[in-house]
């Protein structure tokens, strides 16, 4: 079954053909704006509060005048009024500059419900194949110029997108953005985490990467696992030698990095206890 809806705020629940967006709206035309997904699960939103935080954050680095949160919780409310309460759906929220007049215009917000895509289940379930990619830029670069945006989820995800493609050529499921030193950033829709020397890890935000919801709620949990919880830095060839790797997303969940540059990763037993903690459906 196919699911989508829409709201739009101000509006509340619209039908999903509706145009919610001038032609000059700076989110089309550059990009020019930020958005986050939520996993809804029996109905609800889960990690609502800190997605809308990051939201928040985002809009804080753009300059961008973000409705406050609960109006945005209400507006996910509205979009997911006919969600199935048995099963899992996916909401992303949307927050453009609005208009692009020279003047300061009102933001464009918008929410809409969706599936979860067959890829990321399988994703779940199966695990990922995975090719690393570089950003081009040093892994401190992001953090000393604000103007790249370093930490916020903004609708500029070309880059992203084509890393995406340039796996699929290569027959890989998904993709790790390296820097110039070889060090890993993030995958192009998620958070990248790993078990070594008695440790889960992950990539510290002081590389510019986007602060991970579920996987903060994964280390914040590290304990459960047998583990202690740290963010620090790694290069590639080091990941490859790790216990065992995962992508974590919003929406994904955590998904096992079974290969990487076609080299097999790690399997000691993790992730059946990493799914147990996330709770997402399998």
């Amino acid at each position: 079954m196919t699911t989508r809806a829409l709201a739009v705020l101000g509006r509340g629940r619209v039908p999903v053909e509706t145009p919610i967006a001038r032609a000059d709206d700076a989110g089309l035309t550059r990009g020019d704006g930020i958005f986050e997904t939520v996993h809804v699960r029996y109905g609800k939103p889960w990690q609502l509060d800190e997605h809308l935080a990051r939201m928040a954050g985002s809009a804080r680095t753009l300059g961008i005048a973000l409705p406050p949160a609960d109006e945005l919780a209400a507006l996910i409310d509205d979009v997911l009024v006919d969600a199935v309460e048995d099963a899992e759906v996916a909401v992303k929220v949307v927050c453009t500059r609005g208009a692009d007049t020279g003047q300061v215009e009102p933001p464009t917000v918008f929410a809409t419900m969706f599936d979860v895509s067959p890829a990321q289940l399988r994703g779940r379930r199966e695990g990922v194949a995975v090719v690393s990619v570089s950003l081009g830029v040093p892994a401190d670069a992001r953090n000393t110029a604000p103007w790249l945006l370093g930490g916020a989820k903004t609708l500029s995800y070309a880059v992203n997108m084509a890393a995406l493609r340039h796996a699929a050529s290569l027959g890989a499921d998904d993709a790790v953005l390296v820097s110039t030193e070889g060090f890993v950033l993030e995958a192009p829709t998620a958070t990248v985490v790993w078990v070594a020397d008695g440790a889960l890890r992950t990539v510290p935000v002081d590389t510019g990467i986007l602060a991970g919801t579920t996987a903060n709620f994964l280390l914040d949990r590290a304990g459960e696992l047998g583990l202690r919880a740290e963010h620090t830095r790694v290069h590639v060839d080091e990941l490859k030698a790790a216990d065992e790797v995962w992508l974590c997303s919003s929406v994904r969940g955590a998904a096992r990095v079974t290969t990487l540059d076609g080299e097999p990763l790690g399997e000691r037993g993790f992730t059946e206890g990493v799914q147990r903690i996330l709770g997402f459906p399998l």
